[in-house]
């Protein structure tokens, strides 16, 4: 590979201190996927395998400052979003997106988490819609997130494709609503994009005690196959794989008391 072409993923997320999810799932996918992963982080959770005990903003003027100071040394490929807490840090992640259009922008808009934990604030949802969707490549949803941005219930396969569309409609390029909550044998994800193209991807389920940072994985398994240069629908096949591998590889590794993570590097810890 050109040295000066290395692929480069920023990872704009919270911390987790559990390790499973947010910037430190990001920084283990990007990197076994094989790229280089810088990051700015917008929120620090003190958080386990259990749920999410307390969150702690980062004042939204440094989450700014974190953002250039990388994109000015370290220009990415790609861009994968995750947790913003704050609208402020939404307004000024916004404004130094519009100078980087050409940047793929991966983002997963995490509202709330598993444990039931607010993982933005109220006025946060508005801001996401006007601003920061139009400058998203793919928006990766999951039923309760696609609920809330799409102002209905979304629990079956029909429903997903209604929300897509009102998304779609908001001015994202594409959504894919993440149907891992399903009940089933069959996991169901539904792609639309601005040019009406549809898609429909099936996977069997993997019944796991670890699936703690899915969403985070996938998101960032996404942007690091569009930095490598592979198209949308690629990315996500590809992207797809990745996390079912890594279901399937963590499936009886023991982390924790709750939800365990998922093994980024498909390398069973003994």
């Amino acid at each position: 590979m050109n040295k000066d072409k290395y692929p480069v993923v920023l990872s704009i997320a919270g911390s987790d201190s559990g390790g499973g999810a947010g910037i430190q799932a990001d920084i283990k996918t990007i990197s076994a996927l094989g790229c280089y992963s810088t990051t700015v982080i917008t929120a620090i959770t003190a958080q386990n395998t259990l749920g999410v005990n307390n969150i702690y903003a980062i004042p939204s003027e440094f989450v700014g400052a974190q953002m250039t100071a990388v994109i000015n040394d370290i220009p990415p490929s790609a861009i994968k979003i995750g947790v913003i807490y704050l609208k402020e840090s939404a307004e000024i992640i916004t404004s130094i997106l519009k100078q980087y259009t050409e940047i793929p922008v991966v983002f997963d808009p995490v509202m709330i988490s598993t444990s039931g934990a607010n993982l933005m604030k109220s006025n946060s949802l508005s801001a996401f819609k006007n601003l920061l969707f139009p400058l998203t490549t793919l928006l990766t949803p999951n039923l309760d997130e696609a609920g809330l941005i799409a102002g209905m219930k979304v629990n079956n396969l029909a429903a997903m494709h209604t929300a897509a569309s009102h998304i779609i409609d908001l001015g994202c390029n594409a959504v894919l609503i993440k149907g891992g909550h399903l009940k089933g044998n069959d996991l169901y994800d539904v792609y639309l994009d601005r040019d009406g193209r549809q898609r429909v991807f099936k996977s069997k389920a993997i019944q796991s005690n670890n699936t703690h940072g899915t969403g985070c994985t996938l998101s960032s398994a996404i942007a690091s196959y569009l930095a490598l240069g592979d198209d949308l629908l690629l990315a996500i096949e590809k992207g797809k794989d990745y996390v079912h591998q890594a279901i399937e590889q963590g499936e009886s590794i023991r982390i924790g008391k709750g939800i365990g993570p998922l093994n980024h590097f498909f390398n069973p810890i003994k």
